[in-house]
């Protein structure tokens, strides 16, 4: 289906005709939409899912949601306005298949890896009547990407499927600790795993995650 998005895509339709659940998936940095699209046949058929191409693109292959940069006096930083238009764009695309197809606007799930994570929270936390559920592999809460307000009331209406690898060389796992802690003060149901692998998702952890959202 076409969308007239500025954001590249693949998609599969759900087994459903009408008040379809959406599941929009995020690659990783570096990555591209084919990644997290592998898992998608092994998904609840109900779903309709989409995965997304990040919109800048890396050399000499990849995309990010936005740039991470290196120099000497900041160290490694991220371009927060780069990740802020891409979390706007999420949206509109979001928008956009409601206005196309019949998506239960109710049950809306953001499924990330690495910055696609970190992007996630960031939709979620800025438009959060939107979103139902995230399930966040190996990533963490980035607050300079938060502008808009939100309130407990509305977080306590999403749940969360957070996982890491203890071994983790590319975003420790404290981070992703501790954002399991804030987002669970900011009233969050979140669920919180971690498993022996480094920066990735063990059959184990897919399972895991399958099994938690076929019951949200």
């Amino acid at each position: 289906m076409s969308y007239d998005s500025k954001l590249d895509f693949i998609e599969r339709p759900s087994s459903l005709t009408n008040n379809i659940p959406l599941l929009v998936m995020l690659h990783g940095y570096g990555s591209d939409e084919n990644d997290l699209f592998s898992f998608a046949n092994e998904l609840p058929n109900e779903y309709h899912i989409i995965s997304l191409k990040a919109p800048y693109p890396m050399q000499p292959f990849g995309n990010a949601w936005y740039a991470i940069n290196f120099d000497n006096e900041k160290g490694k930083w991220n371009n927060i306005p780069q990740a802020k238009a891409s979390v706007e764009l999420v949206v509109e695309f979001i928008k956009t298949v409601i206005s196309k197809v019949d998506i239960d606007k109710n049950n809306i799930t953001l499924l990330g890896f690495s910055q696609g994570t970190i992007l996630s929270y960031a939709v979620a936390l800025n438009h959060p009547s939107m979103i139902k559920n995230i399930i966040g592999l190996s990533g963490y809460l980035d607050e300079e990407m938060i502008y808009k307000n939100y309130t407990k009331d509305e977080l306590k209406n999403m749940s969360c499927y957070a996982s890491h690898g203890e071994q983790d060389q590319v975003i420790p796992v404290e981070w992703a600790q501790n954002s399991y802690k804030t987002l669970l003060s900011k009233g969050m149901d979140i669920n919180f795993y971690t498993y022996p692998v480094g920066h990735g998702v063990s059959q184990k952890n897919f399972y895991d995650l399958r099994d938690w959202l076929s019951k949200h």
